[in-house]
């Protein structure tokens, strides 16, 4: 089956789409948004919403959007400036979709997150609840990290990672990355225009990842080595990720109809439900627990819960029930799990009489690392 095939063949099945664009695709540097790119953008989602399909967006550009408002160009810019940015930005932003999606007659709805709303299991679950009940009303949700109030320790690294975490969370069944670089290469085009393009990868490897390149987006956070990191999320999660040219006049259409465009990564099959997966990539680790080879065997081969009588030492002041990372003797991370004890109570545990059996993390909430 060629690639052609292959992605009809994935079309066919879907019905909810992540559809992410980035600050470069939506907006002309130091003049905001680009009108036409939005235009166009607002008309494909319109065709695939009457075509039945779940769409939720998520959108770049508020600081982009702040910045040409005020004509605020310098750089670089804090973290307290990019907030106030975001802040007037975002309602410029969202303002422009609603006056878009309105000619359509599609409502749309603002969604703003951090990561704090996403590794936090109530809050997670809150979210998940909001995302599903606007797509059953037929609302197209915008999502967007919420720049003015988050901080360097609750944010995303980038939207790129946020759109896979939406996708995980409301259960796609592919996301779409509309981006200013059109596909994945064997070298950064930017730098060597006769690079070699990537149709489609089937296991994001060691090589895979070092075509990355290190230059980031013009506007954004991100670059491809986040966007790689996002593909290599979604497709252990089931879903399978598509990296399109975002600024190309019906590029959606086109995937559809079945153009050679972009770059797929093909869905793995989940090994994991949906509870580990959010272990593994929604929350951030509190602390460290060092552990022996008899401990690494246990869960690693065994895939048996964590004893205190495997603990070696204890980094980090965390409290019970927090995520923690799992790290071998030669200090390479193994898994993350949520703890049964408070830091404290572990170190006063380690030097108890009954320490050999207590259980640490319980295997249903430790998850191995890749």
């Amino acid at each position: 089956m060629d690639r052609k095939e292959k992605v009809q063949n994935l079309l066919s099945g879907v019905k909810k789409i992540i559809l992410k664009v980035g600050s470069a695709v939506i907006t002309e540097e130091d003049k905001g948004l680009d009108y036409q790119v939005l235009q166009n953008l607002t008309y494909e989602i319109n065709k695939l919403y009457k075509a039945g399909y779940k769409i939720v967006l998520v959108s770049s550009g508020a600081i982009a959007c702040g910045r040409a408002k005020l004509k605020y160009f310098k750089k670089p810019i804090s973290l307290t400036e990019k907030q106030a940015l975001a802040a007037i930005g975002q309602a410029a932003l969202i303002q422009a979709y609603e006056d878009m999606f309105q000619q359509y007659e599609i409502q749309v709805a603002q969604v703003l997150l951090t990561s704090e709303d996403l590794s936090q299991r109530e809050r997670y679950l809150n979210a998940k609840k909001t995302l599903e009940t606007l797509l059953k009303w037929k609302i197209v949700p915008i999502v967007n990290e919420n720049d003015t109030v988050t901080t360097e320790g609750i944010r995303f690294s980038d939207n790129d990672i946020l759109s896979a975490l939406v996708a995980g969370t409301v259960e796609a069944d592919i996301l779409i990355v509309l981006s200013d670089v059109d596909s994945l290469y064997r070298e950064d085009p930017r730098i060597n225009p006769q690079a070699e393009r990537i149709k489609e990868v089937e296991e994001i490897t060691p090589e895979i990842m070092n075509m990355a390149g290190v230059k980031p987006g013009r506007l954004g956070r991100g670059g491809m080595y986040s966007k790689l990191l996002s593909a290599q999320m979604v497709t252990s999660m089931g879903i399978p990720m598509v990296i399109l040219p975002g600024r190309a006049p019906l590029i959606l259409e086109k995937f559809w109809s079945g153009e050679d465009v972009g770059t797929i990564f093909w869905a793995k099959e989940r090994k994991l439900n949906m509870r580990k997966l959010w272990i593994k990539y929604y929350i951030k680790p509190e602390g460290k627990l060092i552990i022996d080879q008899g401990a690494e065997k246990a869960i690693l081969e065994n895939g048996k819960s964590l004893l205190i009588g495997g603990i070696v030492n204890v980094e980090g002041n965390f409290s019970k029930g927090a995520c923690v990372e799992c790290i071998n003797l030669k200090g390479k991370p193994l898994a993350k799990g949520l703890i049964n004890f408070s830091a404290q109570e572990l170190l006063k545990l380690k030097i108890s009489a009954e320490r050999i059996n207590k259980e640490v993390i319980h295997r249903d909430n430790l998850v191995i690392l890749d």
